[in-house]
Formats: structure tokens, sequence, C-alpha cells
């Protein structure tokens, strides 16, 4: 077992019994740096951790066809005890798209693929047989035995209206990565206005923030760590808290006073576990996790 594989399983069972669960993203690759297949990943990962939940941040709705997703999620789900989350969006980068061979159709377009790929999900996984017929997807009397028990839970990445819309409609979480306080409330606002316009119940849908955190005993050992990924300034894009362990609790606290009950945190550092042992021993009890 290589160095990194020894440490990630280190730094999941220290999260164990203070967190619930841990995530990969879907991307393909991160130019020449090593970038590991998500969904791969999990599964694996969720057999050998089998005291924790796993998910996606978001999977990339097309790299998969609907009817594949169904059945990969039925039998995560079957297989590792129904602890499975299923986060997904439209995806949004180009240049992995086409790095690995997939079309990149406009936004409105890939907003449409993942409308339908939810309402494909929901019949493969409730219906004996599945059959849909859409503008880019379809399913002819398809089976996906075993069925997942219980549904995963499904959360969307969703930050424009149409989006949030689609959330409003289908998602059981709601997931905006990086994003910094004030654009989280907008957001938040414009969710709650879609949940009206389908009739549906705001506090029915779990609100969760993901995105870097760069932790550790002073401001500036800190801030190197973050170097240039993430900030804590919103003007500077790619929110993210940095900090000691009391600055960072001070950043999240609005957050959680806007309704974000679930965090999805990736520690900067690593291999270095001592950031995430700061996470678990001084940020999450003084936000009464763990």
């Amino acid at each position: 077992m290589g160095i990194y594989t020894s440490t990630l399983h280190r730094a999941l069972e220290m999260i164990s019994g203070v967190f619930d669960s841990a995530w990969t993203v879907d991307h393909l690759d991160d130019g020449e740096s090593a970038m590991m297949e998500g969904f791969t990943s999990i599964a694996y990962l969720a057999g050998v951790h089998t005291q924790l939940r796993f998910g996606n941040t978001v999977l990339c709705q097309s790299f998969r066809s609907p009817a594949l997703l169904a059945k990969m999620t039925s039998t995560l789900q079957f297989l590792s005890g129904g602890r499975f989350i299923l986060g997904i969006g439209a995806g949004s980068n180009e240049e992995e798209y086409r790095a690995y061979g997939y079309d990149f159709p406009p936004d409105g377009v890939r907003v449409d693929q993942l409308e339908e790929t939810l309402q494909i999900l929901r019949l493969m996984w409730t219906e004996k047989q599945a059959t849909f017929e859409g503008k880019y997807y379809r399913v002819n009397e398809a089976f996906c035995e075993p069925k997942p028990e219980p549904l995963p839970p499904i959360k969307v990445g969703a930050f424009r209206p149409r989006m949030l819309r689609l959330t409003a409609k289908y998602a059981d979480w709601w997931n905006a990565s990086s994003s910094w306080l004030r654009r989280y409330h907008s957001m938040s606002a414009e969710l709650e206005r879609a949940c009206a316009e389908v009739g549906r119940d705001p506090a029915s849908v779990r609100r969760t923030w993901s995105g870097g955190i760069a932790i550790a005993r002073t401001q500036k050992q800190a801030e190197v760590l973050a170097g240039t990924r993430i900030s804590a300034r919103a003007e500077d894009g790619d929110f993210g808290f940095v900090g000691t362990p009391a600055q960072v609790v001070e950043q999240m606290r609005p957050f959680i006073d806007l309704g974000v009950d679930y965090f999805m945190l990736g520690c900067e550092g690593f291999p270095s576990l001592e950031p995430l042992e700061l996470l678990v021993n001084e940020v999450a009890p003084a936000l009464n996790y763990g």
C-alpha cells in the first residue's frame, strides 16, 4: 500500500465518529497531477470504511448514461447497506469534456439533459421496468435490480435560477460549492421562490455547502496552506474557510444561521493530517458536530 493510500485510510479513520460521510469529486483530469476517478474510488472506500457514508460532491451527468448511472448507484447502495448519497450536476468544465472525447453542449442543453437524467433515475429506482422517451435520453422497459434500499438522497449542485428550480423539483439536498455568504443568501432566497412555484416546503430541501478549508495554528500558516486556491475574501472568487480554528468557526457560523447543516470540506495540506486534526478536534466540537 502506497503512502497516499495509507494516509487516506488514516484520514477516514480519523473522521469516523465525528463526521458521517466522505466525498470525492467527479473530475477526470487535473493536468499532469494525479486524479482518481470518483465513482470507482468511493466504491472501493465504502467497502473498507463501513462506518461512513460516501458520495461525489457532484457527479457530472454527461459522463455516464442515465440508465447506467441508475444501475451503478443502485448497486452501490445495495452493497454498501444504504450508505450512498447521489450528488449530481450539469457539468461545466469544457476542457475536460473535450480531452475525454465528450461533446460539450450549451448550458441550457446540459440542464435539460440533467433533468431527463433525474427523471430516469427515479423511474429506474422505483418502477419494475422503466420506459422513458426524452429529447436526449431514452430507456425501454429497462430493469434495475436490485432496487436501492433506501433510495439514495439526491443532492443537486446549483447556482443559477433554472438549476435552482430543477433542485426544488427533484432534489432532496441542495449544494452550493465555494460560495461566499452574501451569494449563498441570494441563492437561498431564489431556491425558496422556486420551491413556492412547485408547491414545495423549502424546509424539505437540505442545505449543504462544499469547498476548501485551510486551517492552522496561526492565520499566516493557514494563508500559506490556502495559497491561491481558496480565499476567505468573497471578492477573490473561489471562497473557502481560512484561518485558525477559532477564525474558521466564526466564518462557518453565519452559514449555519442560513440553514446549512451539512458541510463537505476539502482540507488543504494533505498528506499532512494536522489540518484535519484541528478540524476534527477543535472546529467540529465548537459547532456541535461530533
